[in-house]
């Protein structure tokens, strides 16, 4: 039975809040030896964005930091970046930690992502809780990732929990370094992880929505519900910015759409609408003040519905529209998933899905009706073999997928 572990082994670290701690701590890292495991907690379902409340770090002959930027995160990265920007970094599912990392200007020269690592070795579930239950027969507390991170007085369970997903993260990454390398995988691995690098090589800061970027907004047909969108996006974002407040506490997406579609034109009829905070003081007055706003808008100010041709058709599309040409991304699908399972692997670690999809369409696309071969559509950028190996590599295929790949997507084609 697995070992449950609630605390470090060497105890419960305090979290570091101020620049002399700061400097002092980036000291104690930088006389340790060998790659830093890092992690991050956010606060997104709280706060407006997605930047980072407590920065943990581990490091051989350092132990383990708890870092809290909120108040002095320049002085934070003035005592980090030195020490980490360049160093290779172990990290568990480095997308979701990079960004809030690099608006701290703090940048890996290179990184072991252990749960990519975990999933190109074949791992069924490749969260840190299990891989380190199945690994080193350790249960790791579980709970308190959607907790409030932002809180500014961190409980002794936050901190134990903060602390323990880096306690054993150097040594995942070692252990997984050694199946990789048995799987004759670890070259692929060095591939991805450096393209993860580059991806977020330019994250210095967070990229600001747009009422365009909504969810559900597709769901919307004329001009006036967009219009009504766009005021209440607007409105929700001014509010949450001001009150540094995640936009869905104080509307959903999916009512916020919902108002859009529905334009509703009394109080009564808007706090009906499933989800709109009518308990909350002032709320029916303030959004129906906006729409009213938004009601008073020309024609020819409303924004249009876009509906510029995709590159590639909807699944939906190319299944009902062009079944014969389906078929052939079909067949083409079972080989490499195939393939994937004789590597042990998920099919989408051998390519994404959605750039076979373009890959196949680009080829067969020709064949299709005009409207799905307008100026966007792949259709016809793909001729001959050699063009497919292009083709992947444009679309960011790494080279080991394309080599594994290609050859595969050429008999289907030609």
């Amino acid at each position: 039975m697995p070992e449950l572990r609630s605390r470090p082994v060497a105890g419960i670290p305090p979290v570091l809040a101020t620049p002399d701690e700061f400097t002092r701590a980036a000291a104690q890292l930088a006389a340790g030896t060998g790659p830093f495991a890092i992690d991050t907690e956010r606060a997104s379902g709280y706060r407006y964005d997605d930047r980072a409340f407590l920065v943990q770090i581990r490091r051989k002959g350092a132990g383990t930091m708890l870092f809290a930027p909120e108040g002095c995160r320049e002085e934070l990265t003035s005592a980090l970046a030195p020490v980490l920007n360049g160093a290779e970094w172990i990290i568990h599912a480095a997308h979701s930690d990079l960004p809030c990392l690099g608006w701290l200007g703090l940048f890996p020269g290179s990184i072991f992502d252990t749960e990519l690592a975990a999933r190109l070795a074949g791992f069924e579930r490749s969260n840190l809780g299990t891989m380190v239950a199945e690994l080193f027969d350790v249960e790791l507390e579980k709970g308190y990732g959607d907790a409030d991170w932002s809180t500014p007085e961190l409980s002794e369970e936050l901190r134990a929990y903060a602390a323990l997903d880096v306690e054993l993260l150097l040594e995942l990454a070692e252990t997984l370094r050694d199946i990789l390398a048995e799987q004759d995988k670890m070259d692929w691995a060095l591939e991805e992880f450096a393209a993860i690098v580059r991806e977020h090589a330019f994250d210095t800061a967070p990229q600001s929505p747009t009422w365009r970027d909504l969810k559900g907004l597709s769901t919307l047909r004329n001009g006036s519900q967009l219009t009504a969108a766009r005021a209440v996006w607007h409105q929700r974002d001014a509010i949450a910015q001001h009150t540094d407040t995640a936009p869905g506490r104080i509307l959903s997406n999916k009512t916020l759409v919902e108002i859009a579609r529905c334009l509703p034109t009394s109080h009564s009829e808007l706090a009906r609408i499933k989800g709109f905070p009518r308990r909350r003081k002032g709320a029916a007055a303030r959004w129906m003040a906006v729409l009213n706003q938004a009601r008073a808008t020309p024609p020819q100010k409303q924004p249009r519905v876009q509906s510029a041709p995709k590159p590639v058709p909807s699944k939906t599309i190319w299944a009902k529209d062009y079944p014969e040409l389906w078929e052939v991304f079909q067949e083409i699908r079972s080989e490499i998933a195939q393939l994937a399972k004789h590597l042990g692997m998920a099919p989408e670690l051998l390519i994404r899905p959605a750039t076979l999809r373009a890959a196949v369409w680009a080829k067969v696309g020709v064949c299709a009706g005009k409207r799905h071969r307008g100026p966007n559509s792949v259709a016809g950028t793909i001729r001959q073999p050699d063009d497919v190996a292009a083709f992947l590599r444009a679309e960011g295929a790494r080279e080991w997928q394309i080599e594994m790949t290609a050859p595969i997507i050429v008999d289907g084609l030609f």
